[in-house]
């Protein structure tokens, strides 16, 4: 299964009173994930709307497992969990230095067009991301 892995140093400004990440925080990192995992693809998020394409959250999932500290490092894991041509639904795991999963979740993204923010087909319109995306999906099923 293509998976992309990007480092992140806890900084300070990202926790709370309790010491501990704020919850927010880590999806910011989802989106760091995310974007690492286009970019692995061979792809550009900026390029993407540029030419007018616009991919919103429509639904996010988040399981806190155990909680991240300023000093320490995370590793985001980002796959493409579903993709249907017009939504895609990426998975993330945020692993501890140790290895650990501490930090699980999901986020459901849909391509609309930029001026009229309809959904769009990404066969038609992003023809290179829908070859990548359905062959990314159907070798994550054979595995």
């Amino acid at each position: 299964m293509f998976k992309s892995k990007t480092m992140i140093d806890v900084r300070y400004a990202e926790t709370d009173q309790m010491g501990v990440v704020h919850h927010a925080t880590y999806l910011i990192w989802f989106e760091v994930g995310r974007t690492q995992f286009i970019k692995d693809l061979g792809f550009s998020y900026a390029k993407l709307e540029s030419e007018g394409i616009l991919s919103p959250v429509t639904d996010i999932t988040i399981s806190y497992k155990k909680p991240f500290r300023y000093g320490q490092q995370a590793e985001v894991h980002t796959w493409l969990e579903d993709y249907t041509g017009i939504r895609a639904i990426y998975g993330y795991g945020i692993y501890d230095g140790e290895g650990e999963l501490c930090i699980k979740g999901t986020s459901t993204h849909t391509c609309v067009d930029k001026e009229s923010f309809k959904p769009i087909m990404m066969k038609k319109r992003l023809p290179e991301w829908h070859m990548a995306y359905s062959e990314v999906v159907e070798e994550k099923g054979r595995s």
